[in-house]
């Protein structure tokens, strides 16, 4: 069994980040952006190639943009001097567009794109949504479901012999055994299902850079089992790693719920790249193997990604608006990773807890260009990653961070190891807007509010210059035992920062709001959780446009929690909303305000005995009569549900134009309910009148 790479003790691996990327930023000159990657088999020969070296599937459309993780590890790929193939939402109904560039010489890399693909079809009640954020004009049914399946079998099908990697966050977030919500089971380990070669798990910049370059020097996919970042399945008859931890095995997790929230939890333990060991987890007499994730990238190598050389622009085949790339493609990306830990988001377990932030001037450069850009309004629509507010942000103490196995940084207090210093940050913004041709830059991505509290300088900086009338934040709910299992802050943070940024908008002399963002039936809420949201929103005066319903993801700590119905870190008992009318009423009381919602916000009080909430008091939800247009609002309901021919009509009969609007007689027989009942009379078409004829 092939050692890992760097078997060096935990603590000289402190501080150590991963720079393979720097060496590409010599190379930025060379590589002009004049035309995104190939996406056809023409496009290739445009080119002046015969063969390409990897072909990169996606479930996505092809967005050249560096907020796309085709488009950066493609880029990086052509940096490095390979040929790349993008093969951008093919159809997987036969194997024949993965012949489109011939036969690559390295290796197919599979991505079912920025999302699962079951999150990006189904909604939170398991019913197909309605658009595509990431395919053109936002239409559905570009994908397949579980779409890493079935590219990873037409990549087998279409040429055998060239190895198959596995990426993204389908693949990444399903790489052991797993809860999933659309199937409602444990499902063992994507790796036995689509059958890679190897499962590239993580940010996958360095990852995909190094297994092209030691499959182009030569070697075979079994050869890179000892790289960081790789998931693989072993042979029945492979002998498997001495120095792995051992999980409950996928059929212990499927039999027993202790068993799954056991493994959940020592998985989430071995998530730090200083201090994780590598996993495995029986599958019957088949081993799959977790290798411990990537180090940090360097800043160097942030710098590299960020600087290479993209259209900014979706391929040009493409005839349609990409609701995605509309909605971020004048944003700036100046960090990646959160250490806030939740239990409900997959940033932390995809990205890392450890910051990894661009240089000041990388971030400069890129502001400077976008300005230059013909196109461009004017307006950075965001200056963020996936939280606004922790740019450059690490614990200052590597050696401790090294041995470190604590969940989030911030949670149930803020680390006093933590860096927390907003300094930096302010002065990329001041940078930022006084680039001349930059007329406004916004703060979009969420605020990281019990952070933004300790510095005064970054809520004036902020409040006064890079609001755009409202501030997304996410508190996400009221309750202390709720807000205790997603592993955020108490709301009286929220409303310190509230009365801090409505100060400070006073002193601004701008006219500024929030726009907070909670969950409906999260593990650990229930009915009276719910209600006294609904009654702190009311008393604050918010009403959410919009109902975020928890969705149990892959690999989450919620999702265990969902499953379990136990705390993995714990083991204490959890509430679970786990039917559909429960989940509507949570859903409902969040938008109590809403007429067409009444009838269910009275069903959720009086089931939890809260009867005092319906009335006309100051204090009341909703009014003791239902308005108008609650009841209008149930009747559409109603109709729609009935819409259609009549259900007891036989087929073919009154189906006409002139019949469709004509009253039925009742002097003639009508096409019955039970066309088989006694009373049919002769000459209908019932089984009874016929009956009747014959004995005549």
């Amino acid at each position: 069994m092939l050692p890992l790479q760097d078997p060096l003790p935990i603590l000289q691996r402190a501080g150590q980040t991963g720079q393979l990327l720097e060496q590409l930023s010599s190379q930025q000159a060379v590589c002009a952006a004049t035309a995104p990657l190939p996406m056809t088999g023409a496009e290739m020969r445009d080119r002046g190639w015969d063969q390409v070296d990897v072909v990169f599937v996606s479930g996505d459309a092809y967005v050249d943009h560096p907020s796309f993780a085709m488009a950066i590890l493609g880029r990086i790929l052509e940096a490095a001097g390979f040929r790349v193939g993008m093969l951008s939402q093919p159809d997987w109904r036969s194997c024949e567009a993965w012949r489109e560039f011939g036969r690559p010489r390295l290796f197919y890399a599979i991505s079912a794109g920025n999302m699962d693909s079951m999150i990006n079809h189904y909604t939170a009640n398991r019913k197909v949504r309605n658009d595509d954020a990431y395919s053109p004009g936002g239409r559905i049914g570009l994908r397949p479901d579980r779409a890493t399946l079935a590219y990873c079998q037409r990549a087998r099908e279409a040429y055998r012999g060239v190895p198959v990697i596995a990426g993204g966050v389908e693949a990444s977030l399903r790489r052991l055994a797993h809860y999933d919500y659309w199937g409602d089971k444990v499902r063992r380990s994507i790796l036995l299902d689509c059958k890679a070669d190897l499962l590239a798990f993580g940010m996958g910049e360095e990852l995909i850079l190094e297994i092209a370059r030691r499959l182009d020097a030569g070697q075979t996919p079994r050869e890179l089992r000892d790289m960081r970042g790789v998931a693989y399945a072993m042979g029945a008859s492979e002998t498997p790693p001495e120095d792995a931890l051992t999980l409950p095995s996928y059929e212990d997790v499927l039999a027993d719920k202790m068993a799954f929230a056991r493994a959940t939890k020592m998985i989430h333990n071995e998530t730090n790249p200083y201090n994780a060991r590598r996993l495995i987890q029986w599958h019957d007499r088949q081993a799959v193997v977790a290798n411990p994730p990537t180090l940090p990238i360097s800043e160097g190598s942030m710098d590299a990604v960020y600087g290479l050389p993209y259209t900014r622009r979706p391929h040009p085949s493409y005839s349609e608006p990409i609701p995605a790339f509309e909605m971020i493609k004048d944003s700036v990306t100046i960090m990646r990773g959160c250490f806030g830990g939740c239990t409900f988001c997959s940033i932390t377990t995809h990205q890392g807890r450890i910051i990894q932030s661009r240089s000041r001037q990388s971030v400069q450069a890129e502001v400077t260009a976008l300005a230059a850009d013909k196109e461009f309004k004017g307006v950075i629509s965001d200056v963020g990653g996936p939280t606004a507010n922790m740019y450059q942000m690490r614990c200052v103490r590597p050696e401790v961070e090294a041995v470190c196995r604590r969940q989030s940084c911030v949670h149930p207090t803020i680390c006093k190891l933590l860096g927390t210093d907003h300094g930096p940050l302010v002065q990329l913004m001041q940078d930022a807007r006084e680039t001349p041709g930059i007329k406004q830059v916004f703060v979009a991505s969420g605020i990281r509010m019990d952070l933004a509290r300790r510095s005064p300088q970054y809520m004036r900086e902020l409040t006064q210059h890079h609001v755009g009338g409202h501030l997304k934040v996410a508190p996400e709910h009221t309750d202390p035992h709720v807000l205790n299992q997603m592993r955020k802050p108490a709301n009286d943070d929220f409303e310190a920062f509230a009365e801090i940024f409505k100060k400070e908008s006073k002193r601004a002399n701008k006219k500024q709001y929030l726009i907070p963002y909670y969950i409906a039936s999260h593990p650990g809420s229930d009915l009276g959780a719910m209600i006294d949201l609904a009654i702190f929103l009311k008393q604050s005066g918010y009403r959410p446009d919009q109902v975020q319903d928890f969705i149990p993801a892959p690999f989450d700590v919620a999702t265990a929690m969902y499953y379990t119905g136990v705390n993995p870190f714990t083991g204490k008992p959890v509430h679970i909303a786990r039917h559909l009318r429960d989940r509507k009423l949570q859903r409902a009381l969040m938008q109590f305000f809403k007429p067409e919602n009444y009838f269910e916000v009275r069903k959720a009080l009086e089931k939890a005995g809260r009867q005092d909430l319906i009335g006309g008091g100051c204090d009341c939800l909703i009014p003791a009569q239902p308005p108008r247009e609650a009841i209008e609002e149930r009747r559409r309901k109603a109709h729609a549900s009935q819409e259609g021919r009549y259900v007891h009509a036989i087929d073919g009969k009154n189906d006409s134009p002139e019949n469709k609007n004509r009253r039925q007689s009742r002097n003639k027989p009508g096409a019955g309910y039970r066309p088989t009942r006694p009373s049919a009379r002769k000459g209908d078409g019932s089984e009874g009148g016929q009956r009747r004829r014959r004995k005549k």
